[in-house]
């Protein structure tokens, strides 16, 4: 490449950081343009907060824009004046109108956290340790108007570990993407890449995800359980409610295990063991590590018990 390709980043959370970095560290690459949603009200006192992008966009004093929406006149206008040659897009959290797709010749890539066409969407780091896949990776992408649905330049694939959380898994992959990205871009340039479509019919799709989707039904097996507690590791969590002298307690579950059980008793029952305490499941039982009482620290559960000892016997929902 003798001359800079004239490029638009866009991403928002924390797995795009990587991206933006490394693309700032390529000599044939000059970045014109950062793109991330706005500041958004973050924690309990609801604190106006920067993305992550923007932060990092900030510290190498690169021009940022934060629209509204991408579809007004304006925000289009200040696209086009950048005369963009590449946009690279990296969890934006936006679906990106065909008015901006269509502007680099080079065309607008994509790095999604997954072996596309399965996990498309806004959660496959998540989905995968939830539905107990074994492996996962890095998809390079060509965007089209659909979700996650466009030609595939290359993949990536890694092994997903037994004890694997989302958190765990996110550090692997969002390092990934970034590089793969930056090996895959200058014989995407020369044209040496030939786009592979996706199977549309093995698709699957996963969603925004919210605390409300951590919830824990007992009525499954342990090992689905015990999947969802790493998966939803550290965002959205998993939770279960317990009624403690008259009142309802949330408890958020940090780290547990599958144990047999054989007790017949019914799901979300709970029983002393060694360790602390487990609940019964519909095939096995979740022993539990760690958890949180609503407002408070993190505890194991011996230390759960000594303050709480009628959670024995009671019944979690």
């Amino acid at each position: 490449m003798e001359n800079k390709i004239r490029t638009i980043f866009m991403g928002t959370p924390d797995f795009a950081v990587p991206g933006l970095k490394k693309l700032v560290s390529q000599k044939d690459i000059e970045l014109v343009l950062v793109i991330t949603q706005e500041d958004k009200p973050v924690g309990r006192k609801k604190t106006i907060t920067a993305p992550p992008v923007k932060k990092i966009a900030q510290e190498l004093n690169l021009p940022i824009l934060q629209p509204k929406k991408l579809k007004d006149y304006e925000v289009l206008q200040k696209i086009k004046k950048t005369n963009p040659e590449l946009i690279i897009v990296a969890a934006y959290g936006k679906i990106i109108p065909k008015s901006i797709l269509d502007l680099p010749k080079y065309g607008t890539l994509n790095i999604h956290a997954s072996l596309l066409p399965k996990y498309r969407g806004a959660s496959p780091i998540q989905n995968v340790i939830v539905n107990g896949e074994k492996e996962t990776g890095i998809t390079i992408m060509l965007l089209d108007e659909e979700m996650d649905h466009g030609d595939v330049l290359t993949q990536e694939k890694i092994t997903i570990t037994d004890n694997e959380t989302a958190g765990s898994l996110f550090e692997k992959l969002a390092p990934l993407g970034a590089e793969l990205l930056t090996k895959t871009l200058p014989d995407w340039i020369l044209g040496k890449i030939k786009l592979q479509p996706q199977n549309h019919d093995e698709a699957t799709f996963t969603k925004i995800l919210t605390r409300e989707d951590g919830k824990i039904d007992w009525n499954q097996d342990a090992k689905i359980i015990e999947q969802k507690v790493r998966g939803f590791s550290p965002w959205p969590g998993t939770w279960t409610n317990l009624n403690h002298k008259n009142q309802t307690l949330r408890l958020s579950i940090h780290e547990a295990k599958v144990i047999s059980d054989n007790s017949g008793k019914k799901p979300g029952t709970v029983f002393s063991t060694p360790d602390g305490f487990a609940v019964v499941c519909k095939k096995d039982a979740l022993e539990i590590t760690v958890l949180q009482r609503e407002g408070k620290q993190k505890m194991t559960a011996k230390e759960f018990i000594a303050g709480h000892q009628d959670i024995i016997d009671s019944i979690l929902f």
